[in-house]
């Protein structure tokens, strides 16, 4: 399982099972806090009626009286309200009272006058001083029709209770409130859980992403390839900087070692034919035999100069992991650069370049690209025929430049074109010259490879091979 669905399930089951555990709190919480105030508005009114009450109960018209007439006269009476989206058209409470002994003497409902109440906790607790209260199911059948009875002592002005007066209320009457509060609680909180639903997504998401980078960043430096470092932030900005940092360590201690491996390898031959010929003439010797030593000694250690200065530029290009500072280069100018460059060595071997260009531009490091088709050129001229052309061709692809460079000489030998890029890879020229540093393919292709492209070399069907570099189209 990635870690990014790991981090994800695991911060989801957490935000959901906090959001299930607050959601049922809140929703439990909803009906009796609704509940609670409805009792401490009962309380208020239960006291206020309880004096209201208390001349008529001293003068024993409870039943009679003028606050039995205002009681009668509320339950016809239409408030007209509107309580937060719920019509409220007539009173709901039920008012009793009862004696010092706990038998109703006044019912608004009409119902109960004359029964004991006594033993109800409302009246009991009431009449011996405490604070009277219950919740009583009207209809046993119906769990729903629960109404809450608070209850407040009537007292005569020697302050001895003689009475109780109860106000009692249908806990369904709020019933809509409570059940429209948890739907908001319920609403709100799938919303939550959705909303932390899609951050944890988002989270992971970007989490996955970033590793995901920096692996790939990873596995494209352990496979030998040029990669950039991914763009991060925070502390996987700093990892990815930790990781650049260890790979340019590495690549310097191997690359220093392998370069070190292959040039005391590839200097071991000029040397030995230097030694040779130094040995050779410190003894007595015609003067032609001197001379030809001598020139042998010079070709050697030219080969040697010419190695290292190939090598110093490869490991510029091999080390550098992308173009710094690109810039847009026209095809026609890189070959009219590059046709500059190599007019003196081709005059020489009484060779001629010719180009047929179209117009096209790339994007990249001018330099390198001039040295790049310069090697191809010198190369096609080392195993092209005294006097003959060295084409060069372009070709206008849809995303890409294809840049031929053609020779006529004998072509390469099939076991070869697979290994001519390689370091340090040469074949004898077929005039007889010297192997060359084995360098100049290897280069071109490092920077085809550096510019996003890449080079090959194929036997020509008209005769002679032909080196093909390929680099993205900008324009």
């Amino acid at each position: 399982m990635r870690i990014g669905l790991r981090v994800f399930l695991g911060y989801f089951a957490i935000v959901a099972l906090a959001g299930i555990l607050l959601s049922q709190v809140f929703v439990a919480q909803v009906k009796p806090g609704v509940r609670q105030a409805m009792e401490d508005t009962l309380v208020d009114m239960a006291n206020m009626l309880a004096e209201l009450a208390t001349d008529d109960l001293i003068a024993g018209r409870i039943a009679t009286g003028r606050f039995a007439h205002h009681v009668t006269a509320l339950r016809t009476r239409d408030p007209g309200a509107e309580i937060w989206g719920f019509p409220k058209r007539a009173a709901t409470y039920r008012v009793y009272v009862t004696d010092a002994r706990g038998i109703v003497v006044y019912d608004s409902s009409g119902r109960d006058v004359g029964r004991d109440y006594s033993k109800w906790n409302d009246v009991y607790r009431t009449l011996r001083g405490g604070y009277g209260a219950r919740s009583t199911v009207d209809e046993p059948r119906d769990p729903d029709s629960t109404v809450m009875h608070v209850a407040a002592p009537i007292r005569d002005p020697a302050g001895r209770i003689i009475g109780v007066l109860t106000v009692a209320k249908p806990n369904r009457v709020i019933q809509p409130f409570i059940a429209r509060s948890q739907q908001v609680v319920l609403r709100w909180g799938a919303l939550l859980l959705g909303a932390s639903l899609l951050v944890g997504i988002a989270a992971a998401a970007w989490l996955s992403r970033q590793l995901g980078l920096l692996r790939r960043y990873a596995q494209a430096v352990a496979a030998g390839e040029r990669a950039t470092l991914p763009r991060s932030a925070g502390e996987f900005a700093d990892l990815g900087r930790a990781l650049e940092t260890m790979r340019a360590k590495l690549e310097g201690k191997q690359y220093v070692e392998q370069y070190v491996h292959a040039l005391t390898h590839e200097m071991k031959s000029p040397l030995t034919a230097i030694r040779a010929s130094a040995e050779l003439l410190e003894q007595p010797m015609p003067e032609p035999e001197r001379t030809a030593f001598a020139q042998a000694v010079r070709s050697q250690a030219e080969r040697l100069s010419q190695m290292i200065d190939k090598l110093l530029s490869l490991a510029a290009v091999e080390h550098r992991q992308r173009i710094d500072a690109p810039v847009v280069i026209g095809i026609e100018l890189l070959l009219a650069d590059v046709e500059a460059d190599t007019r003196e060595r081709l005059a020489r071997r009484r060779q001629h370049l010719v180009v047929n260009a179209a117009a096209a531009s790339i994007s990249g490091d001018l330099f390198l690209l001039r040295q790049a088709v310069g090697n191809l050129v010198e190369n096609a001229s080392d195993f092209a025929p005294a006097g003959s052309p060295i084409v060069i061709a372009v070709d206008i692809e849809p995303a890409e430049v294809v840049i031929r460079v053609r020779d006529h000489g004998p072509g390469m030998p099939g076991y070869a074109i697979a290994r001519v890029f390689e370091r340090f890879y040469s074949l004898p020229r077929p005039d007889g010259a010297g192997r060359s540093s084995g360098l100049g393919l290897c280069f071109v292709a490092e920077v085809a490879d550096l510019h996003g492209g890449s080079a090959g070399l194929v036997n020509h069907p008209g005769g002679g091979a032909e080196a093909i570099l390929r680099l993205p189209r900008t324009g």
